[in-house]
């Protein structure tokens, strides 16, 4: 036996019975699970040698050390997951938040006369709630979202600059076109910004194919499968109603424009510059369905969608130091009207949880510099 373990497990060593008395104590009080391992196995290692218990060996008292090291190396994670927990305490209040948020989204789609898919991400902290998130669904111009990224891309790389000039043709004006069907073709001159400005702001579909044919379909789809969105697809231009005939629709999930949004909104895509500028011409005011019931003042980077039985909208929220990402798409609408609203109800719920997040401690108070509370 290696002489140290010798000396330690001497009987006669100063103090050990003292040290004995007070570890058997300690140990019939603890009540905590490792503390109490830790202690039986520094009992076990101070036991006296005896050479006629065939048990108490050699081996023995160097497996009962290494446990010994083993669980001293663990204690100090174990008290940190310990902390951890007191400290989330205060999160299960925002649990329940989040549960009378579900409770109502499952109330907008039970009342539905239609298909409901949603997505929602909180962008301080992860966490999300999704709701038939993987249903690939058609986008309608939901999809031009990805359209503007792609843009915002290329001229990061410097393949176009967004102060372009692009001359309207007679040939680019479609059905749904708005504004552009109101300029001069031939004569009106715009910079290639303020095209993707009619697509986003007035949902232009003269505007919106004047960019696809300027930036690519493939390589929309390219931008996607980089980020690893396989199921949002550009696969026609807008008002293809032969394309669309065909099957070959625009399409993706909540799950996808959240993620994709998520991305642009990291620094993912594009850097901080144009970050900010593609933000900003997102947030443009529109008519929309989240924003509809929210404050005028609140920023809203989004853009909905609307087809025959399907409405949409994906964004983010911009609310104060909870910022979140929302996506709710609708199909299969037996009436469009009812689509809209279930977008506007889920909306305002989630912007009235995030909004008093944002506001308020860890424990529910709102902080302002006058108590507005009812007495």
């Amino acid at each position: 036996m290696p002489f140290p373990i010798v000396v330690l497990t001497s009987p006669f060593h100063p103090g050990l019975r003292g040290l004995r008395s007070k570890l058997d104590k300690a140990v019939l009080q603890n009540r905590d699970a490792a503390s109490f391992l830790q202690l039986k196995c520094i009992l076990a290692a101070l036991t006296p040698y005896n050479r006629a218990d065939p048990e108490v060996n050699v081996i023995k008292r160097m497996f009962c050390f290494a446990l010994l090291a083993a669980i001293c190396a663990f204690l100090p994670r174990a008290s940190r997951a310990q902390l951890v927990s007191q400290e989330s305490a205060p999160r299960e209040k925002e649990k329940i938040l989040w549960q009378k948020l579900e409770a109502t989204i499952s109330d907008v789609d039970r009342n539905l006369d239609g298909v409901l898919a949603v997505a929602i991400l909180d962008l301080s902290t992860g966490q999300k709630y999704l709701f038939h998130a993987d249903e690939v669904l058609p986008t309608a111009s939901s999809i031009k979202i990805a359209i503007l990224a792609e843009l915002y891309r290329q001229a990061q790389q410097g393949k176009l600059k967004l102060t372009d000039l692009y001359t309207l043709q007679q040939s680019d004006l479609v059905g749904g076109s708005g504004i552009a069907d109101a300029l001069t073709p031939g004569t009106t001159r715009l910079t290639i910004r303020d095209v993707a400005a009619l697509m986003i702001s007035v949902s232009d579909n003269s505007a919106t194919n004047i960019i696809i044919d300027r930036v690519g379909m493939e390589n929309v789809n390219a931008l996607l499968d980089s980020l690893g969105l396989t199921h949002m697809r550009l696969r026609r231009k807008m008002m293809d109603l032969k394309a669309a005939g065909e099957g070959r629709e625009n399409v993706a999930s909540p799950r996808e424009f959240m993620l994709l949004l998520e991305a642009l909104y990291r620094g993912r895509v594009l850097n901080k510059q144009f970050t900010e500028d593609f933000f900003k011409l997102l947030s443009v005011h529109k008519e929309s369905y989240i924003p509809r019931e929210l404050p005028e003042d609140l920023r809203v980077a989004n853009k909905p969608g609307e087809l025959e039985g399907v409405r949409n909208d994906s964004g983010i929220v911009f609310t104060g130091s909870r910022p979140f990402v929302i996506s709710v798409m609708t199909t299969y609408l037996r009436r469009e009207r009812d689509g809209g609203d279930a977008i506007v109800r889920i909306s305002t719920a989630a912007y009235r949880m995030f909004d008093r997040l944002s506001r308020a401690s860890e424990y529910g108070r709102v902080i302002s510099p006058h108590d507005t509370g009812n007495p």
